[in-house]
C-alpha cells in the first residue's frame, strides 16, 4: 500500500491542490454566508482525490487491451448525451442531469471516453496515418458526441472535443496535407452551421463580439464588460476577499464558474493572477515532461491528449474573461465551482498515476 503510494506523482497533486485552494477561497468569498457551494466543492475534491488513488491501483494495460470496456464507455456517453436533450434547460442549455442538490454534465464522460478511445485507436495505427481512412474513422467517433453537444448548445465543449481530436492527430504524426484538408472541411462546416444550425441569439453573440452588429449591445456584451471592469479595478493586490464590487454586487454573472478568473483578479489582484498563471504553466510543463517519459504509445497519447484538454479548458476560460473570444461559458480547471469537471479530470489523473505506478 505505502510502497504503491510512494510511486505516485505527488508534485502533480500538489499543483492541483494549490489551484483548488485559490478557487475555494474565491468561492467562499462569493458565497455571502451560504457555504453550501464551498462544502460541495471540497466534497468533490476529496471524492476526486480518492477516485484518483483508487484508479492508480489498477494496471492501465487492462484498460488499453479491453476494447469492449472502451467502446462501452463511449456508447454510454452517447446515450447520456442523447437523453439529456430531453431534459429542461439549466443555465441556458440542455446539458445537465439534476440529481437532488447535484447536477451532472454527461459531456465530461464523453471527454474521458474519447480521450481513451482516440489514444487506443492511434496507438495501434500511428504508422498508418498516411491512409486517410483512419482519420475519417476517428472523425466519425468524434462526430457523434460533438453534434449532440452542439445541439445543447454548448460551443465551449463542442470546440474542446474537436481540439482534442486534432491534438491527438498531431501527436500521432498526421501529414501536413491531411491536416490542411481537415481545416478546409472545418471551414465548410462552420459556413454550413452559420446558415443552417446556429440560432439567432448565438449569431448575435458572435456579431457582438466582432463589433459587426448588435440589436442590444448592452445585453449581449454585458458579462465581458463587467469582467474587464473587475480585472482592471483589482489592481496589484486586489480589493480584498468579499470586497470586490463587481463580484459581490452580482454585476459579474456566474462569478464562481465562468468568470472566476475575473473575480479572483478583482478581489486578490494581479499578484494572485500571476501566481495562478504560473501554477498552470508549471502544470502544463510537468505533464508534457511526464508524457515524454512514457514508452507506451497509448500512455503517451493519453497523457498528451489530457494536457491538450487542460490547456484548452484554461484557454477558453481565460480568453473569455479577457474578451479575446465570445462568451462560451467555460470553467477554469480545478478552480471554478463544479463537481463534474473536477471528478472527470481526477479520473484522467488517476489513469496518469497508473502509468507511473505500473510502468
Amino acid at each position: 500500500m505505502w510502497w504503491h503510494l510512494k510511486k505516485l506523482d505527488w508534485f502533480l497533486v500538489f499543483l492541483i491542490f494549490l489551484l483548488f485552494l485559490i478557487g475555494a477561497i474565491e468561492i467562499f468569498s462569493i458565497s455571502k454566508g451560504n457555504f453550501l457551494d464551498l462544502k460541495k466543492q471540497i466534497l468533490f475534491f476529496i471524492l476526486g482525490f480518492l477516485l484518483m488513488i483508487f484508479l492508480s491501483f489498477f494496471d492501465w494495460r487492462i484498460l488499453r487491451e479491453n476494447s469492449f470496456l472502451i467502446l462501452g464507455l463511449y456508447f454510454l456517453s452517447i446515450i447520456l448525451l442523447s437523453l439529456v436533450l430531453l431534459f429542461p434547460e439549466i443555465r441556458g442549455r440542455k446539458g445537465w442531469f439534476e440529481i437532488g442538490f447535484f447536477s451532472f454534465d454527461p459531456a465530461q464522460i464523453a471527454k474521458i471516453s474519447l480521450l481513451i478511445l482516440l489514444s487506443k485507436y492511434f496507438s495501434l495505427r500511428h504508422k498508418e496515418l498516411y491512409n486517410l481512412k483512419h482519420i475519417f474513422i476517428s472523425g466519425f467517433f468524434v462526430f457523434l458526441p460533438a453534434i449532440l453537444i452542439f445541439k445543447q448548445p454548448d460551443f465551449g465543449f463542442f470546440s474542446l472535443i474537436l481540439f482534442l481530436w486534432i491534438s491527438i492527430l498531431i501527436f500521432s504524426g498526421i501529414k501536413i496535407r491531411h491536416f490542411v484538408l481537415i481545416i478546409l472541411i472545418f471551414t465548410l462546416l462552420i459556413a454550413f452551421s452559420w446558415e443552417k444550425i446556429l440560432k439567432p441569439y448565438q449569431k448575435e453573440r458572435l456579431l457582438s463580439f466582432l463589433k459587426i452588429k448588435s440589436e442590444d449591445p448592452l445585453k449581449v456584451g454585458w458579462s465581458q464588460r463587467q469582467a474587464k471592469i473587475a480585472i482592471a479595478s483589482g489592481g496589484f493586490f486586489g480589493k480584498g476577499i468579499k470586497q470586490g464590487f463587481q463580484t459581490q454586487s452580482g454585476f459579474l454573472s456566474e462569478a464562481k464558474t465562468d468568470f472566476i478568473f475575473s473575480a479572483i483578479a478583482e478581489e486578490m489582484g494581479f499578484l494572485a493572477i500571476a501566481f495562478l498563471l504560473f501554477l498552470y504553466l508549471i502544470l502544463f510543463w510537468h505533464l508534457f515532461k511526464f508524457s515524454l517519459s512514457l514508452e507506451s504509445n497509448f500512455a503517451r497519447l493519453f497523457s498528451q491528449g489530457f494536457l491538450a484538454i487542460l490547456f484548452f479548458e484554461f484557454f477558453l476560460h481565460v480568453a473569455t474573461n479577457l474578451s479575446l473570444i465570445p462568451v462560451v461559458g467555460f470553467y477554469l480547471p480545478f478552480v471554478s465551482y463544479g463537481g463534474s469537471a473536477i471528478l472527470a479530470n481526477f479520473v484522467c489523473i488517476g489513469i496518469l498515476q497508473s502509468f507511473k505506478a505500473h510502468a
